[in-house]
């Protein structure tokens, strides 16, 4: 009898060691991927998101592969009237979005070549601003007291501003500016104004954000530990609290984004932004609104393009940020 429970003890303590021995290990990294594929919402929010950022950049060759380009006009597709002929705005396969009334330019040259200007105003002004708000905010978090004095009432100083009326007010006086000073003309020298005002007023958000988790991190044991052995600010800073900043400034990324766009959509439409011969998402639905009641395609087809990609974006966003919440798998 006790050898056969030795026997059975024995083959226990190897399974256990077997079962052991199958742990996989696993950064926090591969952790945070694992979490956002059970995300099956986000997943294919961030393959709508891709496709669109993909067909954004790569608008040359695919329309070299239709057959189209943003600047030529297809009279052909037109009716007698200026109107686009067949049901849709002129849904062909030569077509395969329609054509613009009036002037009868292709549709999915204009979206795709508009993209290229709103995701790219989106993307620096993103990048910029949590650059800035990081900078800012770590810097405040950190040495607290006067500097975070001053640094607060500056940022309730912008805050106070009303930026959509600063930008319509101001954007063609600094647009002569900047072309005065030769740094761009025409429609760089708008898209250079509108990312300055993107980020003058996108900043103090995110900085505000890192400020907090900056004096939380502050007295972390680790950074204690470090200050104790005599490292320097600087490194204390950058080795120790900015590598725990950067889901947050992940998170805050991929949820600025479909707002920098949408801004630069709306300023656009308004005629602060992009103006043409040019294309956005907002100058084909400010000349759409035109013929809403006509052809009423031209409107639905850019509005429904614009509503996904900040859809999949917010919705990418928000997986991302269920991702990289270490609470996530305790709720």
């Amino acid at each position: 009898m006790f050898e056969v429970r030795g026997n059975q003890l024995a083959q226990t303590v190897l399974t256990d060691d077997e079962a052991v021995s199958k742990v996989v290990l696993r950064t926090p990294r591969q952790i945070s991927w694992m979490r956002f594929k059970r995300n099956k919402a986000a997943v294919i929010s961030g393959c709508v998101a891709l496709f669109f950022i993909l067909s954004a950049f790569l608008a040359p060759l695919i329309t070299r592969l239709v057959g189209v380009n943003p600047t030529s006009t297809y009279p052909d597709a037109l009716t007698q009237f200026g109107m686009p002929q067949g049901p849709w705005g002129g849904i062909s396969l030569a077509h395969p979005l329609g054509v613009e009334p009036g002037a009868g330019r292709d549709l999915l040259a204009l979206l795709l070549y508009g993209s290229r200007i709103s995701f790219t105003v989106a993307l620096i002004t993103s990048v910029a601003s949590i650059g800035l708000g990081m900078l800012i905010g770590i810097t405040a978090g950190y040495f607290r007291g006067r500097v975070d004095a001053v640094i607060g009432r500056f940022s309730d100083f912008i805050l106070a501003f009303p930026s959509t009326f600063m930008i319509v007010a101001l954007s063609l006086p600094l647009v002569q500016r900047v072309e005065s000073l030769h740094i761009a003309k025409d429609n760089g020298a708008r898209i250079v104004v509108l990312i300055v005002f993107f980020v003058v007023f996108g900043w103090p958000g995110f900085a505000r954000l890192v400020r907090s988790q900056a004096l939380s991190m502050r007295e972390r044991d680790f950074v204690m530990a470090a200050q104790a052995l005599g490292a320097s600010n600087w490194r204390i800073i950058t080795k120790e609290i900015l590598p725990n900043l950067w889901p947050t400034a992940i998170v805050f990324l991929s949820l600025s984004l479909p707002g920098f766009l949408s801004a630069e959509a709306t300023f656009s439409f308004l005629g602060v932004g992009v103006q043409a011969p040019a294309a956005t998402w907002g100058l084909v639905l400010s000349d759409a609104v035109t013929y809403w009641q006509t052809d009423p395609a031209y409107l639905i087809i850019p509005s429904a393009m614009l509503v996904i990609i900040v859809l999949a974006l917010n919705l990418m966003g928000d997986g991302i940020r269920d991702a990289l919440d270490p609470k996530a798998d305790s709720r």
